[in-house]
């Protein structure tokens, strides 16, 4: 594979790859949300209406000559960043880059009432999963007061307080003192592809390196949240940690932890422990989820309400063992290859290899995190294992329940 990395003249780095013979071309702009939301909901509102009309497209127009040219553009909110994507056939490429390029510079924001009821409506929904609900409560009480911690309940509560002025004025805000970044990934010629995102993104506000204004969260104490829904049939718990993320050393530990707990599937110690031999689960697993300033790690159980005590009982278990004996060589190995073979199968496409390289850069982790951090993993040991389980899995955890 071919690289290159340079910067347009408004300082936007640029990362583009060639991946020859493949028909379809994948960009990804990230821009950075340095400032904590002045209302929950506020950034979702915007990924949302950036895609319905701009100065020179009704939402209409715009979504007829998306779907006629088979060029599909994407805005969504994650919690660093606004990600906007385009995916489309070769030949197509300036056609759809000069489509996202108004997007990004000239959305007028003028469906606000629709899209911000058309939220609403969407976020009753989901509350209403039991899943999603215990989900909240948990993220909501972990990262209780910061930027991390906003919920789906709490958006429910500040979307009709939210105007359209606020969401223009916010947007204006991230784009005009934000780092951005640029990953193009396809059959791609690299001097027209540099013409081009010159000509397209050359003149939208510089990419600048911000402190960012969000702390680092921190959970002092243990926290219990009972959540209680009358409908429901099961009880479902999540108990979780905040922990470091992919600036620390123990990044590569936590992520074959993660492996060996929960997220290998029928192969993770949680899967054969609480549901193959106590038949408690039916859904068992864990996850670790990384963003700028920390990370959490959780383990969540879906179980009869009578299971409860001993699902948590179970939870103990697992943890206490993991802290107290060290995992086997081919444990260990397997789980190594394990996270090989899911991270190989994500970079298959150039959509998701363009996702991951604007994702690095934006997090100023190099576009060659991919190769360094695989290296790290491959050089963990079982001690370092136990040793990032005992400094994590403390007693300063998160246990939310919700049962009927």
């Amino acid at each position: 594979m071919t690289t290159k990395i340079y910067r347009l003249k408004n300082d936007i780095e640029v990362f583009e790859q060639v991946n020859p013979d493949s028909p379809r071309v994948a960009l990804c702009l990230n821009i950075r949300t340095e400032a904590p939301e002045e209302v929950a909901g506020m950034v979702t509102l915007i990924t949302r209406l950036m895609l319905q009309g701009t100065h020179t497209r009704t939402a209409e127009q715009l979504a007829t000559e998306l779907d006629n040219n088979a060029i599909d553009i994407s805005v969504d909110a994650r919690t660093d960043y606004i990600r906007v994507k385009l995916l489309c056939l070769n030949e197509d490429f300036e056609h759809g880059l000069e489509i996202l390029a108004d997007v990004v510079q000239n959305s007028t924001f003028e469906e606000f009432d629709k899209e911000r009821g058309k939220l609403s409506g969407e976020l009753v929904a989901e509350l209403d999963s039991p899943k999603v609900k215990v989900s909240d409560s948990f993220f909501g009480t972990l990262y209780k007061g910061h930027p991390y911690g906003i919920t789906n309940a709490q958006m429910l509560d500040t979307l009709p307080n939210i105007t359209q002025d606020e969401v223009i004025n916010r947007y204006k805000s991230v784009i005009k003192d934000s780092k951005k970044v640029i990953s193009v990934v396809g059959d791609i010629d690299f001097n027209k592809v540099e013409g081009l995102l010159e000509k397209y993104l050359g003149e939208i506000p510089a990419s600048q390196e911000i402190v960012p204004k969000i702390d680092k969260p921190e959970l002092v104490k243990p926290e219990y949240v009972e959540v209680i829904k009358s409908d429901a049939n099961q009880a479902h718990i999540m108990k979780g940690w905040i922990v470091n993320s992919y600036d620390s050393e123990d990044y590569a530990p936590l992520l074959l932890l993660n492996v060996i707990l929960g997220a290998s599937g029928l192969s993770s110690r949680l899967f054969l422990e609480l549901r193959e031999k106590k038949g408690l689960a039916y859904v068992v697993r864990s996850a670790y989820e990384s963003y700028a300033q920390c990370a959490d790690f959780y383990i969540y159980i879906a179980t009869e309400p009578k299971n409860i005590e001993v699902s948590l009982n179970g939870f103990k278990e697992e943890i206490d063992k993991i802290k107290s004996e060290l995992v086997s060589e081919e444990e260990l190995e397997n789980a190594k290859n394990n996270l090989f073979g899911k991270w190989a199968f994500s970079l298959e496409t150039n959509n998701n290899q363009a996702i991951s390289y604007a994702g690095y850069g934006i997090l100023g982790l190099g576009f060659d995190f991919n190769t360094v951090i695989r290296e790290k993993v491959k050089a963990v040991t079982p001690e370092h294992l136990r040793e990032c389980a005992r400094k994590y899995f403390t007693g300063n955890n998160v246990l939310s329940i919700l049962k009927p």
